[in-house]
């Protein structure tokens, strides 16, 4: 699949903060989604808990992380996302995509907005 960026919005769970608008790649190799942590900490998101994750040269490193609404393609949802470094790429992972409605379509190599969620 091509590089596909996405211009997302991640505010925190109240929305009490200007939130942090930039342009995420869309990574269906990762789970969650990933932002400087200097720019989620500004929109208010607070840090849970450490997790640790594997880098995609397999490295494993342990990131903090936390819960934020994030907005994209008309859609909006709640997800988990890492306090990456400041340098970092942001990353919208598989999961917020998901929970949006939004799928990857393999022949076309676009988003397209699901028709029905799957229960399945």
């Amino acid at each position: 699949m091509g590089l596909i960026k996405l211009t997302v919005t991640v505010t925190n769970l109240m929305k009490s903060k200007p939130g942090y608008e930039e342009l995420f790649l869309v990574d269906i190799g990762a789970l969650d989604c990933m932002a400087p942590e200097s720019e989620l900490l500004k929109a208010g998101i607070q840090v849970e808990g450490r997790d640790v994750y594997d880098l995609a040269n397999g490295q494993p490193v342990e990131y903090k992380y936390g819960f934020a609404r994030v907005a994209f393609m008309g859609s909006e949802t709640v997800t988990q996302i890492i306090f990456g470094p400041e340098e970092v790429e942001p990353i919208l992972g598989v999961v917020a995509l998901e929970n949006a409605g939004i799928a990857v379509d393999p022949v076309s190599k676009t988003l397209r907005r699901m028709t029905a969620k799957s229960l399945k």
